[in-house]
């Protein structure tokens, strides 16, 4: 998949963008503050997905401007195709969203046709951070894959949501209502198996590609391995029916943690509380890995990804590498650009001289939202 034409005018700070981009490497010079990560949001947004940065509607538009519009031609394995979406100040909701001209009721229905992975500095503490940014990845990653994978959450969370507010209910002196909470257990049960198989599945399939990553950036000297750690069952290996058992003893769970639930005020275990741990040579590395390792384990798991996605499609995604390498060091950096040599890549960075090996490709300076070739 690559990337043929961008134009970005009045998102944010970034005004009268417009390029054509490199099928291979394409660098996006600038100092801090000068629109750099606009430009790889502005790129992102057309996947579909929310922004990486928690982006709002109305902040798409910069301060001094009326509107905000991004236009991004792309090239897959089949055609060409065009993705474009624009906002006006005062009129938000009226977001007009088109793909190949055709309209789309939100920029979420892009979902699917143009595939990117995008590497942030946040990104390097994945396996030391929060489990919320590990199960978002693990969602994100199993919906570039899956589409349909996001109704099943959205379900699963609406669900969550009424069984949270049962339980506060109870918690400030209502009574139980034991038909009502037996619906939401149901309910939650039926969506949570089907998330919990999917996700080990996919668990399993990035285990086996990010040990191999892994393996060649320590050469050999650790072993990385995933697992996927769910509250609710304790071993999920070869389970595919999430229909029957996995959905009964998902249910029991729920229902035998009903009075810690009340004492809490929310649902304690279930999907929403589950984690895609990381160890190396057996030790938790969100406990006991240095930095270093847990920059390497991050860098595997997201080049997994992209890896993934090309054995699903037949073609890789598009990389973006928002200032990343210099967070990294000679043998991080060498190891990421050795294995994005086969895909369209966009790196932003303060100095194009980070990618001392490039030899062809193409770079753009950016200072004050404008960018020159």
């Amino acid at each position: 998949m690559i990337i043929n034409d961008l134009k970005v005018h009045g998102y944010k700070n970034l005004d009268g963008v417009e390029i054509s981009l490199d099928p291979k490497m394409n660098i996006i010079c600038g100092e801090n503050a000068q629109g750099k990560t606009n430009l790889i949001e502005a790129v992102w947004l057309c996947s579909g997905c929310r922004s990486f940065r928690g982006t709002r509607d109305k902040d798409f538009i910069g301060f001094d401007k009326d509107s905000a519009s991004v236009e991004l031609k792309f090239t897959d394995s089949v055609r060409t195709q065009e993705i474009s979406f624009s906002v006006k100040k005062g009129a938000l909701k009226d977001k007009l969203v088109t793909l190949n001209g055709v309209k789309l009721p939100l920029l979420s229905k892009l979902f699917g046709s143009f595939r990117c992975v995008v590497f942030t500095p946040e990104d390097l503490n994945l396996t030391k951070g929060s489990p919320d940014n590990r199960r978002s990845f693990t969602d994100l990653s199993i919906a570039q894959i899956k589409p349909s994978y996001i109704s099943a959450l959205n379900k699963y969370n609406t669900v969550l949501s009424h069984r949270n507010a049962l339980l506060k209910s109870i918690n400030f002196g209502g009574s139980i209502n034991a038909d009502q909470m037996d619906i939401w257990n149901e309910q939650l049960a039926q969506s949570g198996a089907y998330i919990s198989v999917l996700r080990n599945t996919f668990c399993a399939v990035l285990n086996d590609k990010v040990r191999k990553l892994y393996d060649t950036i320590t050469g050999g000297r650790e072993d990385l391995e995933l697992k996927y750690q769910s509250t609710v069952y304790d071993d999920l290996t070869d389970e595919t029916d999430h229909k029957g058992r996995l959905a009964e003893e998902y249910k029991r769970r729920l229902e035998e943690a009903v009075d810690s639930d009340i004492k809490a005020g929310f649902t304690t275990v279930g999907v929403h509380r589950d984690d895609l741990g990381a160890f190396i040579n057996g030790l938790p590395i969100r406990e006991f890995g240095s930095q270093g390792q847990a920059r390497s384990a991050a860098l595997s798991m997201k080049l997994a990804h992209a890896q993934i996605i090309k054995a699903e499609y037949g073609e890789y995604p598009v990389i973006l590498l928002d200032d990343v390498l210099s967070e990294l060091d000679p043998m991080r950096q060498k190891f990421i650009l050795n294995n994005i040599n086969d895909m369209q890549v966009v790196i932003t960075c303060c100095d194009s001289r980070t990618v001392t090996d490039m030899r062809e490709g193409r770079v753009f300076t950016l200072k004050k939202g404008r960018i020159k070739k």
